[in-house]
């Protein structure tokens, strides 16, 4: 038995970025940032900050594009993909990143909303009703498979 999974809680560390596949569809890639943190043998605080590549198509490409930015939680979980491909230099590059599949995206910034949340298809949880709780927004993507020679990156 094979598996693939990633999950991740993180900041995310750019604006999502959304683009158009030939065939129509939206992609949009953003970066997350992951910290670890612990007490070496020495008794000394570290902290290790890694930085995820993440990439969603389809309906939840069009919800991270409208209800993520930079700083804002979200939690990734997909499966990881590297692609290579040949720079304009002749070098040969490579990039690991993480296929979203489900994100859900974290609290809402203080006193902001979710701009139209409440006339899209996702589930938000929570109290809308002046509640001190931050509601989240869930989706998970069942889409067709992505062809990636249709990549425009």
């Amino acid at each position: 038995m094979n598996l693939n999974k990633a999950l991740i809680i993180g900041n995310l560390t750019r604006d999502p970025e959304t683009r158009s596949l030939p065939s129509g569809q939206i992609v949009v890639t953003f970066g997350v940032a992951t910290n670890r943190r612990w007490t070496d043998p020495q008794g000394q605080r570290q902290e290790h900050t890694e930085f995820h590549n993440i990439v969603t198509f389809g309906k939840l490409a069009e919800l991270c594009s409208q209800y993520l930015a930079k700083g804002r939680v979200a939690m990734i979980e997909g499966r990881l993909q590297t692609r290579s491909w040949q720079g304009q230099d002749g070098a040969k590059r490579s990039r690991t990143e993480i296929v979203a599949d489900n994100i859900q995206f974290g609290p809402r910034p203080a006193g902001g909303v979710y701009g139209n949340a409440g006339n899209s298809n996702q589930s938000v949880g929570g109290s809308q009703h002046g509640s001190s709780e931050t509601p989240s927004i869930q989706y998970t993507e069942d889409s067709e498979p992505i062809n990636p020679d249709e990549m425009p990156f």
